[in-house]
C-alpha cells in the first residue's frame, strides 16, 4: 500500500505542483533523484539529468524574480499557461507511462487538470493582489508559493498519504474559491471597462469590493 499511496502521490503531486511553479518542482525532484534521496519512476528519471536540472536552476532564478514585480509577474503567468499545463500532464504520464497506455492517459489527464487548476488559482489571485499599488503582497505571495512547492515535494516523497490528504483539502478549498475569484476579477475588469465608456458594474458586484480588499490584504 505504501507504494501505491507513493505513486498516486507522486502523480498527482506533479500536476498540482507543476501548475504553481513547474521549475521549482522540477529542480527539486531532479536533485532529489541525482543525489540519491528519492528514487524516481522510469518515466521521469530525465529529471535526474544534470543538463535538466541545470535549465530548470536557471528558470527558477528568473521566475523568482520575475514572480515578484508586480504587472510582471501576471504578464509571466499569461506566457506560463502554455507551458505549466502540457508539462504537469506530461510529468505525470510519465510516471505511469511503463504501465498502460490508459493508465498513462488517466494519470495524464489528472496531471494536467490539476495544472490548470492550481495555475488558474495562481494567475487569478496574482491579477487581484496587483491592483494593490505596494510591492510586498507579491513579494509574501511568491515566497509562499515557493515554500509551498518545495515543501510539498518534500512532503509527497516522505510522507505520501499525508501528502494526499492535503491535496484533497486543497482541492476542496479550490472549488470553493475558484468562482469567488472568477466573480471579483469580472468586477475588476468591469471597473476597468468603466473608466472608458464601458458598462459599470452591477449593484451586485459592489459586494465583491469586500473580496478584492481580502485579496489585497491577505
Amino acid at each position: 500500500m505504501e507504494g501505491i499511496a507513493s505513486l498516486v502521490a507522486l502523480t498527482l503531486g506533479v500536476g498540482w505542483a507543476s501548475g504553481i511553479n513547474l521549475y521549482a518542482a522540477t529542480l527539486a525532484l531532479g536533485l532529489a533523484g541525482l543525489t540519491g534521496y528519492a528514487e524516481l519512476p522510469q518515466g521521469i528519471e530525465v529529471l535526474e539529468n544534470p543538463l535538466v536540472i541545470a535549465a530548470a536552476g536557471l528558470m527558477y532564478c528568473v521566475e523568482f524574480f520575475t514572480d515578484k514585480v508586480p504587472g510582471v509577474d501576471s504578464g509571466w503567468d499569461a506566457l506560463q499557461t502554455f507551458i505549466r499545463i502540457p508539462a504537469g500532464a506530461m510529468l505525470a504520464s510519465g510516471i505511469t507511462g511503463d504501465q498502460s497506455l490508459a493508465l498513462e492517459l488517466m494519470t495524464g489527464l489528472a496531471g494536467g487538470g490539476l495544472a490548470a487548476t492550481t495555475h488558474a488559482t495562481k494567475a487569478g489571485s496574482r491579477a487581484l493582489i496587483n491592483t494593490s499599488p505596494e510591492p510586498f503582497s507579491n513579494w509574501a505571495a511568491s515566497i509562499t508559493e515557493d515554500l509551498g512547492v518545495f515543501g510539498g515535494v518534500w512532503l509527497m516523497l516522505n510522507h505520501p498519504w499525508l501528502f494526499i490528504g492535503c491535496l484533497l483539502i486543497f482541492v476542496m478549498l479550490l472549488i470553493w474559491l475558484l468562482p469567488k475569484l472568477w466573480r471579483a476579477i469580472k468586477f475588476i475588469l468591469r471597473k476597468i471597462g468603466a473608466l472608458f465608456g464601458g458598462e459599470p458594474p452591477r449593484p451586485l458586484d459592489v459586494d465583491l469590493n469586500n473580496q478584492v480588499n481580502t485579496f489585497q490584504n491577505p
